[in-house]
């Protein structure tokens, strides 16, 4: 490749490409037109059989680099790809604005600004995306409804929300607005619903801060459900426009398959499942456990989970709104030790205060859902420190073309402390 140097450090530096000279052979034509600009895919550009390649290494080399694993330490299973690595996402937010010629405009945030790279129909997302925001701007037009202005904080559309039930069927449209209503919402959900019958919910969430956050607190059903049902792993869950839910359905039944054979429960085990979210995970193992103990930040993300165990007639979980930390401290106080801890911790990972007190607690068994190789091998290290040993590892993707893995690994106990 011919490159230009943008910026250089002491021991690495950035470059933009300029030119590709001789194109590797593992190089394809990108389906999507905009994909260098939006950024969204960083491996379009790259055949899917070569992805999984990279994403292998990915794991394993932050492994070694990071966790400081011995090659005969890491156990690792090939990782599971698609078989249609293409409209796997359930949910897409599009942002709305205006172009250089005055016409309203949706799409994605190209990488790291916030100008926004026209783009309708992603070939990640589900092909109802286009025609409901072909519908929403139309409705606009008509109606001279501005799109939100961020500098200037001003016009009223800001995000599209598009969710679907891979399983279900039922497509939820939330509209993301920089006010508290929208002018004549009844024609909206008219035309919504004359072009897509599939949809079950049309909701207007309010968002008047100034913020890069998407999503406010408040939302208003303006047609029928306040959200869709979707199945996963034999379950049922309700998903609200502030639900979490995995964007890969079919991706994410095979990772909490491993995540659940790794555990291989006895009705004895009690399991605590940390960075909970919606319950999904700890659901999916409550069968076969004597008891599950979801513990999460996010007070609307425990109501959710609260409301899909109902759902689901799971009646040995309990779920604990707080951080993770202080709720292991809090179950030893209680006289709770749990035989199994799993975590599915943010990008940042678990940290050393969280892996302190599950070591504490000293489980026969984590497994770690991870979305971040490089935290991942960190919290590993640490663990294995601690005396527990690094069993075996899985990679998932479940974001096909982007540059984004998951991994689940199981840990079993050895005897060490962590201070050591």
């Amino acid at each position: 490749v011919r490159a230009r140097a943008m910026k250089m450090k002491k021991n690495y530096g950035f470059a933009r490409l300029m030119e590709i000279l001789t194109p590797s052979a593992a190089r394809v034509e990108p389906r999507c037109p905009v994909a260098r600009q939006c950024g969204g895919c960083q491996l379009q550009a790259m055949s899917y059989e070569e992805q999984l390649k990279f994403k292998e290494r990915k794991v394993k080399n932050h492994l070694l680099r990071i966790g400081k694993f011995r090659e005969d330490e890491i156990h690792m299973l090939p990782i599971m790809g698609m078989e249609e690595p293409w409209r796997y996402r359930n949910k897409a937010q599009f942002p709305f604005g205006m172009d250089k010629n005055g016409n309203i405009v949706a799409g994605f945030y190209a990488g790291r600004t916030h100008d926004i790279i026209e783009c309708e129909d992603c070939l990640l997302g589900v092909e109802e995306n286009k025609d409901i925001l072909d519908i929403i701007k139309g409705f606009m037009r008509d109606h001279n409804i501005r799109p939100y202005d961020e500098t200037a904080h001003k016009g009223l559309v800001r995000h599209a929300l598009i969710r679907k039930g891979f399983h279900s069927g039922e497509l939820m449209v939330c509209l993301v607005i920089n006010g508290k209503s929208l002018p004549k919402e009844g024609h909206l959900v008219k035309r919504l619903l004359e072009v897509e019958p599939g949809i079950a919910s049309v909701i207007l969430n309010t968002n008047t801060k100034n913020t890069n956050v998407i999503l406010g607190k408040r939302c208003q059903a303006l047609w029928g459900k306040d959200g869709i049902v979707d199945h996963l792993c034999g379950l049922s869950f309700f998903l609200s426009p502030l639900s979490f839910y995995q964007v890969n359905r079919d991706q994410a039944e095979i990772l909490y398959r491993l995540a659940g054979e790794y555990a291989s429960l006895q009705k004895e085990d009690t399991v605590l499942d940390l960075y909970c979210g919606t319950g999904t995970i700890g659901m999916t193992m409550a069968s076969k456990a004597g008891k599950v103990i979801g513990v999460e930040v996010v007070p609307d993300a425990i109501e959710d989970a609260k409301a899909n165990a109902v759902r689901n007639g799971v009646k040995n979980i309990e779920f604990i709104c707080g951080d993770s930390a202080q709720a292991v401290q809090m179950l030893r106080k209680r006289g709770e030790r749990p035989t199994v801890v799993v975590v599915d911790p943010p990008r940042k990972g678990c940290g050393l205060p969280v892996l302190e007190h599950i070591v504490e607690i000293a489980p026969r068994k984590i497994i770690y859902v991870s979305c971040d190789p490089a935290t991942l091998a960190r919290d590993l290290k640490l663990l294995v420190k601690a005396g527990y040993c690094l069993q075996t590892l899985a990679p998932v993707d479940l974001f096909p073309r982007t540059a984004h893995v998951e991994t689940v690994a199981l840990l079993e106990k050895a005897d060490i402390n962590l201070k050591n």
